[in-house]
């Protein structure tokens, strides 16, 4: 998947969606593993929304285009409560991954300073998370 988009995921990422694999937390945030055997794959999930995210429509809602260059969002997860969540790459090799949360039913977007393990466990926390059902 990685060679596909030319790009490489964010260690601490990959390390998350392997070691928990296709989840749903607290009943709200999934999270997708990348293989493409299972019933819930990261790699087709990405593909059909960043079609989605590239129609003119939908782009006008994100503060950059989707896709998998430097600058660009890439959605890695959604919650049933309508937010989607992006991976913003880089712009370079030194520049640090971040995440970005879109309301899908308003314009409203967040930038996350923060790193995608440092904005799960915010997310956790404010959640006050109940429990992690494995899809």
């Amino acid at each position: 998947m990685e060679r596909e988009f030319g790009m490489e995921f964010p260690a601490e990422f990959r390390e998350i969606v392997n070691a928990y694999g296709s989840i749903q937390i607290n009943g709200q945030l999934y999270l997708e593993h990348p293989a493409g055997h299972l019933l819930h794959s990261l790699g087709e999930t990405i593909r059909g929304d960043l079609e989605m995210w590239r129609e003119e429509d939908m782009s006008a809602l994100l503060r950059s285009p989707a896709g998998a260059n430097p600058g660009e969002l890439l959605p890695v997860a959604s919650a049933t409560t309508g937010e989607r969540v992006f991976l913003r790459v880089p712009d370079g090799p030194l520049s640090p991954w971040r995440v970005l949360v879109q309301e899908l039913d308003s314009p409203a977007w967040t930038l996350h300073e923060m790193t995608f393990s440092e904005w799960l466990l915010a997310y956790l926390r404010e959640a006050g998370v109940g429990y992690i059902e494995g899809s």
